[in-house]
Parts: C-alpha cells; structure tokens; sequence
C-alpha cells in the first residue's frame, strides 16, 4: 500500500489559497521606489509565513521570489466623526525579485 503524499504545514495547494494570501499590492512612492530594487510590496495575511508568501507570488506571477521580509504594521489611533478610534493592524511583505523579473502591478493576474 502506498504512502499518501504529505503536504506541508500550511503550503497553498490552490490557486485560490494565493489570493487568501496576498490581499493587495502596496501602492505607494516608497513602494514604487523600491521596484527599482527589485522589491514589490504586498500586504498579506496576520498569520501568513515568509515561505507561504513566496509560494503565493511566484505561484500568481511566474517570477523567482529571493527572499522577503515580513512585518506587522501597528493601526494608528485616529479621530473618527470626532470619536477616539484604532485602525486595523496589518501585515506587510517586502518581496526581493530576482534580478531582471518584475510584476506589472497595473495590469491584471492572469
């Protein structure tokens, strides 16, 4: 009798779990200054790991991901309608493309 195979703890196996991954690009200057790194910053998921965000980019954007660097951004406390307030916690990844790939943000995910 053969062995089932056995995925990883937490890897995508779907298309569909990338999107739950990533929820959207980072648009902004520091952002697009950075993609002349070779960098693309997305926001994911609180609990997705360094490896889960990888598999999710090259698997949307058939590019060779060299690393990424994670961290939690803390919601600023701001007025709403003249009330005290919290804007939600996220979590942002900073992707290292490999040299001479991009990702045309602009465009849609095929």
């Amino acid at each position: 009798m053969a062995k089932a195979k056995k995925e990883t703890k937490g890897a995508p196996a779907l298309k569909e779990a990338f999107y739950d991954i990533i929820s959207r690009p980072v648009i902004t200057e520091k952002a697009t200054a950075a993609s002349e790194q070779h960098k693309v910053i997305f926001r994911v998921r609180a609990d997705a790991t360094k490896q889960q965000v990888k598999e999710a980019v090259e698997g949307l954007f058939k590019v060779e991901v060299t690393g990424v660097n994670t961290l939690n951004v803390q919601g600023k406390t701001k007025a709403f309608r003249g009330r005290p307030g919290k804007r939600k916690d996220f979590k942002k990844a900073i992707v290292t493309l490999k040299a001479g790939q991009s990702i045309d943000l602009s465009s849609g995910v095929a």
